[in-house]
């Protein structure tokens, strides 16, 4: 049985192909188009998917969408309705649009898809799952447990911001729900907005500059923003928001909370806005473990599964590992909307369908989430002559070795291998790499080769053997969802004049053996390399460690500020001469920027929008 899930028309739109329950190909859209969370139909990702498993159109068995369009017009309805007549402005650009395309999205899906065979029936092929049965299909499905309760929380999908479901062997159920406009995604969006970034796009600098603040405002959040109640269940004060009838995502009683008006993405960041993101972190936190702890209470089942925008945050799912309610922890890699299409398509499999589920014992079903293009290696040479790329081709031991010697000296190295990541992480296929014993690493990366703001941190990718030398971990983090404190033994005991500092002055403070990894609060977003799912990157990192006896490695994602992550050899090699990435390894070429035409150089720090 072959199954298409698609998500598309908000944003991260995707696709994702099972094959008699096999999870065999999916890839964002962005990807392809090149332009950050594009949100238009995944024509290319689809042809990929196709591509990629040699299948014709015409033989899939079933196309299935990640939500449910008549639900999601019904909510603009009532919430017009429930706050008229303000909010008349908002609704009126939206009705438009929604009568012309995406109420009738049933037809429009039908007519994109012919561009692959005009000949099926695609109507009748069309099925539609709800936003959040997609999200918890995603996360229970591909799982290593027979048994698990599934949390999803994001901003909002037809009505549901946060649900709570049961899954067992190849059955899913959900149990309860909180709907719009209550919800955790869309509060951590309003600060996200308040604090000078874009929204579904910056709440994850939001996360990483919390650490350098103190939570001063969280009292204030939970007094007058959002009533929590012991189980978790919540409710917000909807007189402090704008998202639901205007514009923008806060509004003047919100500013006058908290004392000053919106930073503008221009204007300097400040202390305020350090406690701010602290603060709404920390709230974020505090709802979040009174739910999985209500819920393990509830259910008396050891293992929980997250998908939802929200369980992006590694550093809430760090405290709901640490907090010990439930022994085991799986997250969907793809936790956003891109993963709703392969939730899609899984629902479907086991709940339409009614197919059995097959469980890999330790290991998940993702495939390490490289799902994505690869490329041969004659392909890759065609395609770096034809980009006047000069490069040298080694065996594959030659390869890995020249790779991590160009780590030890210190040169940030472009790493281009196998099939791309699904998900927004980058896992060792589409990365940059450097040492993470260098104390310059975390800076040379933000501002000479990603040209992004300085405090936002790195993260380590760590042999999973060599963890819990570390790292207070004692858990497999394959897609680097879990923030976990590097150890004591590994810190660096600070000066009484470093310890005063606050703000971004601690920015440059060498904190441990690991410094380029090591966040200003001691934590670090691990990503555990496994041997089984990715064998070069294991090896690339077994070999740098052979050299300097450190079996840890920065990784970062293979891209600028305000580009998606590179898809293909050429979308690489360009990378390659923007910045001041100084290696590259792309399959078993390695490219040195000494080496190359300096007339290929791009200008890459004004040619994209930020992100």
């Amino acid at each position: 049985m072959n199954i298409l899930g698609i998500s598309a028309f908000y944003h991260d739109s995707a696709a994702a192909l099972l094959v008699d329950g096999d999870i065999v190909a999916a890839a964002q859209e962005e990807r392809f188009t090149r332009k950050k969370h594009d949100s238009g139909f995944p024509s290319h990702a689809i042809a990929y998917c196709l591509e990629h498993s040699g299948l014709k159109a015409a033989s899939l068995d079933s196309v299935v969408f990640y939500d449910k369009p008549f639900l999601k017009f019904e909510r603009l309805l009532e919430t017009y309705l429930m706050f008229a007549p303000s909010g008349f402005s908002s609704f009126r650009m939206a009705v438009p649009v929604w009568i012309q395309e995406k109420l009738f999205q049933k037809k429009l899906l039908a007519s994109a898809l012919k561009q692959f065979d005009p000949e099926p029936d695609w109507a009748r092929k069309l099925l539609f799952t709800e936003h959040h049965l997609s999200h918890a299909a995603s996360a229970f499905f591909p799982s290593p447990f027979e048994e698990a309760v599934v949390l999803t929380m994001d901003g909002v999908g037809e009505w549901a911001t946060t649900s709570v479901a049961h899954g067992k062997r190849n059955e899913l159920r959900i149990l309860k729900e909180i709907h719009f406009p209550h919800s955790l995604g869309l509060l951590y969006s309003a600060f996200t907005y308040y604090a000078g970034f874009k929204v579904n796009s910056g709440e994850y600098k939001l996360m990483g500059l919390a650490p350098y603040g103190t939570p001063k405002y969280t009292d204030t959040i939970l007094e007058h923003l959002i009533d929590v109640k012991a189980d978790g269940s919540f409710r917000l004060d909807l007189r402090y928001f704008d998202y639901c009838t205007g514009l923008t995502m806060t509004n003047q009683r919100f500013h006058k909370l908290f004392g000053q008006p919106p930073r503008k993405p221009s204007e300097s960041l400040t202390q305020f806005h350090m406690d701010i993101a602290a603060s709404i972190q920390a709230a974020l936190e505090e709802v979040v473990l009174r739910i999985t702890r209500a819920l393990a209470d509830e259910t008396g089942i050891p293992n929980l599964c997250l998908a939802g925008g929200v369980a992006l945050n590694c550093v809430a799912n760090g405290k709901i590992l640490r907090d010990g309610r439930f022994q085991k922890l799986w997250i969907q890699p793809a936790s956003g909307d891109a993963g709703g299409a392969l939730g899609a398509a899984l629902a479907a499999h086991h709940q339409f369908h009614h197919q059995p589920r097959q469980i890999r014992g330790c290991l998940d079903r993702m495939e390490g989430s490289y799902l994505g293009p690869a490329f041969s290696q004659d392909d890759i040479e065609r395609r770096l002559r034809e980009a006047g790329a000069r490069f040298t081709t080694f065996t594959d031991s030659d390869l890995i070795a020249a790779s991590a010697c160009a780590l030890a000296q210190g040169k940030a190295l472009g790493w281009f291998q196998g099939r791309m990541e699904f998900g927004p992480r980058a896992l060792g296929a589409r990365s940059i790499l450097g040492d993470a014993r260098s104390p310059a690493m975390q800076s040379v990366l933000n501002l000479k080769v990603k040209y992004r703001e300085s405090f936002r941190p790195f993260a380590p990718s760590v042999l999973r053997e060599r963890v819990g030398e570390y790292f207070g971990l004692d858990a497999d983090s394959p897609y680097m969802l879990l923030v976990a404190e590097v150890l004591e033994g590994r810190r660096r005991a600070m000066t009484e004049e470093e310890q005063a500092r606050f703000g971004i002055a601690k920015l440059n403070v060498v904190r441990s053996d690991i410094p380029a990894v090591t966040h200003v609060d001691y934590s670090a977003r691990v990503q555990t390399v496994h041997q089984e799912t990715n064998p070069r990157y294991h090896a690339l990192i077994t070999a740098f460690e052979a050299l300097t006896g450190c079996g840890v490695i920065v990784n970062t994602s293979f891209n600028v500020r305000g580009e998606p992550i590179v898809c293909t050899p050429e979308d690489a090699f360009r990378c390659f001469m923007g910045t001041e990435i100084e290696a590259l390894a792309i399959g078993n070429c390695l490219l040195r920027k000494e080496d190359q035409d300096p007339g290929l150089k791009k200008n890459y720090q004004t040619a994209l929008e930020p992100d």
